[in-house]
């Protein structure tokens, strides 16, 4: 069965017409719960199924399972028996006990389902009917090759980010930041993973690159309880192997991973909190004490010190983080950048987000910076993107690729391993790699990229807004001669200002006439 857009999309319709009076936040427990329910159960079923046939007498063996990487699930909680029971007014205590009964079987699913679909706002018909509505094959290895759960899970997710955002990063920037820092093996660090975008987005970077998704190994942390769990959830059915500590966990009062050096750190930290826990001597403000009422700078100063000594951070701060000016943060980022920390600043277009206005940047923070710690690369890529809806916009596939390879080409030409530098003219750079003979430049595009000098930056007074640095992107020439244009121009604003006048002089006599002189 191949999966569309057109066909997640009427699933959803679908579904969300059976919410009744159930609010979003509850119900996407209701629906994530179901699908991740229905996926286990089929992938033990096929897996059952070929015990079956073999009759060795192990197709209740629970090892038989685990050795495979498939949910052992009991009887009482496989999809036939609870599809059976769909039209009974018991349905929502039946999938409680399910849930249960499969958290039992599987330690490390312990506190993670959901199990509150017995309460009495939940009408039991529309959930039979949501049963039926996922009865088809989500968990066997054709639908796995063909990611039919992940994208259904994933597409539910982002429908839901349209009212709750604050978990879900959308695609677009999680593969500009997975495709920029390459994490093709290695430690990944998420401090505010929300429901696993950016582990999953990575396994699929391993993987489209020949890799094996075991060759990355995922820490996370997340506040919330339900988006923990939500985590948790899409981990298993990417048959990702994570650690997200025991439990939800406040990354800044109760660091579940203290001791970790990572090689990747990918976050969407919230952005401008101001109630954060802030411990004062914390070893993590290294580079100055973040300011109380703002947490920005906190996230910045923690996710350096996870860093391993050749890791690389790519992270999702407000706008106002390149340029605040006070005196905490300020002094922060004239460390960090003077450290020479700072590898890459982006500018993002607006509307990316499904509930948030507020403009974001990309911020690249790497330890790796030999021949280039007195470089900084800016991007603008604020005009990029298409708006999908009324109010939101993705980029294009080219587009991202666009700004990695960018950022690629520039670190490739200013890192100097196994590189043969062919040309370097102005602001034009070749390099020729001596092993794949693969010739790859960079070069400064007036209006979307600038390699900056430290120096340069010292002058903006450390100021990271990239169209300080970039410019303005050059007019294309149309050809008229300045004068024509000129002469053109003024005539057309002439005709402007005698309508203005004309206007006026309308509004006037109509107050006049109504008895408002002036």
């Amino acid at each position: 069965m191949a999966v569309n857009l057109e066909f997640e999309n009427k699933l959803w319709e679908m579904a969300d017409k059976l919410r009744s009076n159930i609010q979003a936040s509850d119900y996407k427990d209701v629906i994530l719960g179901l699908i991740f329910l229905k996926y286990i159960s089929d992938s033990f079923e096929e897996k059952y199924n070929e015990l079956i046939a073999q009759d060795d007498g192990f197709a209740e063996d629970r090892d038989a399972y685990i050795e495979d990487n498939v949910f052992f699930v009991p009887p009482s909680a496989r999809w036939d028996f609870i599809k059976k029971s769909a039209k009974q007014s018991t349905i929502g205590q039946i999938i409680d006990e399910a849930m249960i009964a499969i958290e039992r079987e599987n330690k490390n699913l312990k506190g993670v389902l959901p199990k509150n679909y017995a309460r009495p706002e939940l009408d039991k018909i529309k959930l039979g009917e949501l049963i039926d509505l996922f009865s088809f094959n989500l968990g066997d290895k054709a639908a796995r090759a063909q990611d039919i759960l992940g994208r259904v899970y994933e597409y539910f997710l982002g429908k839901f980010g349209s009212s709750e955002g604050e978990f879900y990063t959308p695609p677009t920037i999680v593969k500009i930041l997975v495709g920029m820092i390459e994490p093709y093996k290695g430690r990944v660090y998420d401090p505010c993973c929300g429901s696993g975008g950016m582990f999953v987005q990575s396994a699929k970077f391993v993987e489209e690159h020949q890799g094996k998704k075991d060759n990355i190994h995922i820490y996370g942390q997340e506040y919330t309880a339900t988006t923990w769990r939500l985590c948790k959830m899409n981990l298993a059915i990417r048959g990702i192997d994570g650690n997200l500590g025991g439990r939800d966990a406040d990354t800044f009062g109760n660091d579940l991973h203290k001791n970790l050096r990572a090689d990747y750190v990918l976050a969407n930290p919230p952005f401008n909190v101001s109630d954060y826990t802030l411990i004062q001597d914390d070893v993590r403000w290294k580079y100055g004490i973040p300011p109380a009422n703002n947490a920005n700078y906190a996230w910045i100063e923690h996710i350096i010190s996870k860093l391993s000594p050749t890791g690389i951070a790519g992270f999702v701060l407000a706008n106002g983080s390149m340029s605040t000016s006070t005196k905490a943060e300020a002094e922060i980022r004239k460390n960090i950048i003077e450290a020479g920390l700072v590898d890459c600043i982006v500018t993002m277009p607006p509307n990316l987000f499904y509930n948030v206005t507020i403009p974001v940047c990309l911020w690249f923070i790497s330890k790796k910076r030999e021949n280039r710690k007195d470089k900084i690369l800016f991007i603008d890529a604020r005009k990029m993107g298409t708006m999908i809806t009324r109010k939101h916009r993705e980029l294009s596939e080219e587009e991202i690729k666009e700004i990695y390879d960018t950022y690629h080409n520039w670190r490739d030409i200013n890192h100097g391993k196994n590189q043969l530098l062919v040309a370097e003219k102005a602001d034009i750079y070749e390099i020729k790699n001596s092993e794949e003979q693969e010739i790859r430049s960079y070069n400064d595009i007036q209006g979307f990229c600038k390699s900056a000098s430290i120096e340069e930056v010292r002058g903006h007074e450390y100021i990271l807004t990239p169209g300080r640095y970039v410019g303005i992107e050059e007019a294309v020439d149309d050809g008229e001669p300045f004068e024509e244009k000129m002469t053109r121009l003024t005539e057309e604003l002439a005709e402007m200002f005698a309508k203005s006048h004309k206007l006026e002089e309308e509004i006037k006599q109509r107050l006049g006439a109504i008895g408002y002189e002036f």
